[in-house]
């Protein structure tokens, strides 16, 4: 690597927030354009660098720069220079003058050892020499805490989360117990902490680090959707991970569980182990349905079956049975389940519902647990609805970094009656959130499908509050003659029972192409979706057709269809702007999906009449399309299908996915009007009825089977869920038959 030392005489482009900076650096006779994260960087700095030259297809020869560290400048026209360029709170140029005049080339260590002798400077009072002498520090210490934790591979941007967190104790702290930096700074992980604690020679059998393990043990359970570990197989992976001994992380667990840093339970022979936010979301949201279901309704003054009546005569329907019973409950209930398969009518008992309640003048909140499934309730209803996040007035705390909700048990929601569409992808800690914003006497109406997968996130909610018995369950099972004549529907309901789909009738919308081979399965697919449904029945291959695969990984899976999908679809062009990141580019014009929730990513609506012109907050599972990518600024902009157009830096460009094909539960809650689907060999937990069936029932006018029947016959013969570690079911029983 080379290394260059000079004065920043010039920043283009500064990064607040992740330290990456594009400036000019004068060396000697020279001036560079440097790039690179170098955070907390001034104008006037004097900086040594490290790094590699880079040519940059506009911009010319740069530096990359991988590493530097400030010099302090020794001459009084340095120190001049450095004081003059405003690095320092309260020094300006004039101010920068008599400091040097007064004080000579012992200046900075004035300001550093002795900062009350400013005051002999004109100018300089006793608060003004703290708040420089303060300013100089902090510069001072963010710089020496880069350089510790360098060493130990954390990147400058860490470093500046972390001396935020911890200021003038970040050496100290972290040199005590480096795994506090797994507990407490998000994006570093236990094992990027225990890379330093060893490297710092922290026992293997360290209190902290086994403490830390086991946090992160039950973490991985919670990713994989799990409320609660089984306290054997815990332990079983803790020790496995730390390569300790049993009765160490048995001890550990005890010790954690007294000072309430873990939750332990008996649930009948077997010990189970909660992290702590994990075991008050369950025990709280448990109270609460309990306590919404049993409070005693104000009365609405109505014939529930001549209301109906008018409302079928108004719409021109007939309501099944099960729809008007359901409608029925809705008034008598504080908490009704409304559960059904596809065309069975849950929307149209939804609008049922919103005109009875409208008509007794209730105030009614409609929400969903993703932007694309609000978006279908509002078409469908004709009404708002909103993201559950929105609806909870979702905002962000720079204390604890997390983010919280305005609408809570101390500011609930202002509604009569509330109905909540696809609770299936409702995980327990939103669940919570949800149901502590609900005031008693609100009637709480939950609609969904139980048999499609569930959540992404922990917990089994639906179908642990179905099986409860606790709270009233109204099933919807009678398929209307339209949807009737479907396939899509007929076949969903088919794979759902076990039994096997009608394939290829004529002038239907249910699709099966034999191939046997995964090169051919992928070329049919790219044929289907590049030209055969685009030509034959005017769909857009982009926005209309979406290939949904159980798998990342292989030819079908989402990595490799992605990259084949864009080539075809979205070809390079010289008048295409691109940005490479690791082994994918982005591209204009391609279609995309954010892959983890982000509370503070800022949005414009490019809706004039939108309700909120600008918000925070882009979740998993939203899909959108790069509408331009400015190399300049090093930005990318996505406007996503709720009509929000928001702005990426590049480095946020790794929550960000080509989204051409999706895995299937990535497809939760949406609807498309095509969907594509192979059918070959996996993973036998992926290869699933449940999973087909999701797939399947996100089609809205056509899908399309490609691959083999016998694996369309396996997957439907394989009704293994796996099972989730979940006890709110468990608990509605127990806290239910405490209060009776």
């Amino acid at each position: 690597m080379v290394e260059l030392e000079g004065r920043l005489i010039e920043i283009i482009f500064q990064n607040e927030s992740n330290g990456y900076l594009v400036g000019v650096l004068d060396i000697e006779d020279e001036e560079i354009t440097i790039v690179g994260c170098l955070p907390a960087l001034k104008e006037g700095e004097m900086i040594a660098v490290k790094g590699k030259w880079v040519v940059h297809p506009v911009y010319g020869k740069q530096m990359d720069v991988k590493e530097y560290r400030a010099i302090q400048p020794s001459t009084k026209e340095g120190i001049l220079k450095y004081l003059s360029s405003g690095v320092i709170k309260g020094i300006g140029k004039k101010m920068a003058q008599r400091i040097v005049d007064h004080f000579g080339t012992d200046a900075l260590d004035i300001i550093q050892y002795d900062p009350q002798k400013l005051t002999q400077v004109s100018g300089i009072g006793d608060a003004k020499a703290e708040t420089i002498a303060q300013a100089f520090e902090d510069q001072r210490e963010l710089r020496e805490i880069i350089l510790f934790l360098s060493q130990y591979g954390v990147s400058p941007n860490y470093a500046v989360k972390i001396y935020k967190k911890y200021k003038e104790m970040t050496i100290a702290y972290i040199q005590e117990n480096p795994y506090r930096l797994a507990d407490e700074i998000i994006g570093i992980g236990f094992k990027k902490a225990d890379q330093i604690a060893q490297a710092m020679g922290i026992s293997l059998n360290s209190k902290y680090r086994i403490h830390s393990g086991i946090r992160y043990t039950i973490n991985t359970f919670h990713l994989e959707g799990h409320t609660y570990a089984p306290g054997e197989l815990l332990v079983d992976r803790a020790k496995d991970l730390l390569n300790v001994t049993e009765e160490e992380v048995v001890e550990a667990m005890q010790e954690m569980a007294l000072k309430q840093k873990i939750q332990l339970e008996r649930k009948d022979e077997e010990i189970i182990v909660y992290s702590m936010p994990y075991f008050y979301a369950e025990t709280n949201a448990c109270k609460k349905l309990i306590e919404l279901s049993q409070i005693e309704l104000d009365p609405l003054e109505i014939d529930v079956d001549e209301e109906i009546s008018n409302i079928e005569d108004e719409d021109g329907i007939v309501l099944a049975e099960n729809q008007k019973e359901a409608i029925r409950q809705s008034v008598d209930k504080g908490v009704l389940v409304i559960t059904g398969g596809p065309g069975t009518g849950k929307t149209t008992t939804i609008n049922t519902l919103i005109k009875v309640f409208e008509n007794q003048k209730k105030k009614i909140i409609l929400a969903a647990p993703t932007g694309r499934a609000a978006k279908r309730m509002t078409e469908a209803t004709g009404k708002e609805a909103k993201t559950i996040h929105r609806l909870l007035e979702m905002g962000y705390s720079d204390e604890d970094e997390g983010m919280l909700f305005q609408r809570n048990e101390d500011n609930p929601l202002p509604g009569d009656v509330i109905i909540i569409d696809e609770v299936s992808m409702v995980d327990i800690i939103l669940m919570n959130s949800l149901l502590k914003a609900i005031s008693r006497g609100i009637r709480v109406i939950f609609v969904g499908d139980v048999d499609q997968l569930p959540s992404v996130g922990a917990g089994n909610v639906l179908k642990d509050i179905i099986e409860s018995n606790v709270i009233k369950v109204v099933r919807l099972n009678e398929i209307f003659r339209q949807a009737g004549e479907s396939m899509i529907v007929v076949n969903a309901h088919k794979i759902n029972k076990g039994e096997y789909p009608k394939l290829n009738s004529k002038d239907k919308d249910f699709y099966f192409i034999t191939r046997n081979k995964k090169d051919d399965i992928l070329n049919t697919i790219i044929g289907v979706v590049k030209e055969r449904l685009p030509k034959h029945y005017n769909f857009d291959p982009i926005q209309d057709i979406q290939v949904l695969t159980p798998m990342k990984k292989g030819e079908v899976g989402t990595l490799n269809l992605n990259k084949e999908l864009q080539n075809y679809l979205n070809p390079p062009d010289k008048y295409k702007r691109e940005k490479e990141l690791r082994e994918k580019i982005f591209r204009v014009g391609d279609k995309v999906m954010q892959i983890k929730n982000n509370y503070t990513l800022k949005w414009t609506s490019l809706d004039v009449d939108a309700e909120e012109a600008q918000g925070e907050g882009v979740f998993n599972g939203d899909i959108g399309y790069i509408q331009h990518i400015n190399k300049e600024e090093q930005e990318l902009t996505v406007f996503f299908d709720d009509n929000r157009s928001v702005v990426y830096t590049y480095s946020q460009l790794d929550e960000l996915e080509l989204a051409y094909s999706i895995t299937i539960h990535k497809s939760q809650g949406s609807e498309f009007p095509v969907v594509v689907i192979p059918i070959t060999w996996g993973p036998p937990m992926l290869l699933t009825r449940n999973l087909l069936y999701t797939a399947v029932t996100r089609a809205k006018s056509l899908v399309v089977l490609v691959g083999s029947e016998n694996y369309l016959k396996r997957m439907i013969d394989n009704n293994k869920i796996v099972e989730r570690y979940s006890g709110l079911g468990t608990r509605l029983k127990k806290f239910f038959e405490i209060m009776i």
